[in-house]
């Protein structure tokens, strides 16, 4: 995997260390298109669970999507709980509500600590990581959104159930 794209601690990863392939996804959470790829990358790791990792890092649109940012601190302020996956799904379950009222309801779904939660959005406190997450992307060449790495190399093909999974199966093939 190239330097570039290390698996960080701090990274949020589905699936298991000894996977053979290590899918990186920079999301935003209101991109219609990553949704359309959370689908689809649900799917895949269904059926690929223990060969494939997912990785998932923010690039917020902000000049696109006006709560994606916020979406991106709630993920992270609900993984400082232990929930990061459970708010990402339910992020993307409800995109077509996302607004600043949506995310504390969200959460209280998720028992976790609802006033912890609302502090750490209040104070900003995961916005540099989200910050972080989208230097990075941006560093690497990535403009849009879901953009996407396989075992390091950049993914140039679509996001849907079919064109990922091609790219996955050519990835355990040469891994």
């Amino acid at each position: 995997m190239s330097d570039s794209i290390r698996i960080e601690e701090h990274d949020h990863v589905r699936g298991g260390p000894e996977a053979r392939v290590t899918l990186v996804e920079y999301g935003d959470f209101q991109c219609p298109y990553c949704a359309r790829a959370h689908t689809a990358l649900t799917e895949l790791m269904q059926e690929h669970g223990e060969h494939v990792r997912l990785v998932y890092r923010h690039l917020p649109l902000v000049d696109l999507h006006p709560f994606a940012a916020p979406a991106a601190e709630a993920a992270e302020a609900a993984g400082a709980q232990g929930k990061f996956w459970e708010m990402h799904d339910a992020l993307f379950e409800n995109q077509d509500m996302l607004d600043e009222d949506a995310l504390p309801a969200l959460a209280s779904n998720l028992a976790i600590d609802a006033q912890r939660f609302a502090r750490e959005l209040d104070d900003g406190k995961h916005r540099a990581r989200v910050e972080a997450d989208a230097e990075q992307a941006q560093s690497l060449g990535a403009r849009g959104t879901p953009t996407f790495f396989i075992n390091g190399e950049r993914y140039h093909g679509d996001s849907d159930h079919a064109s990922l999974a091609s790219a996955l199966k050519k990835a355990l093939d040469e891994a």
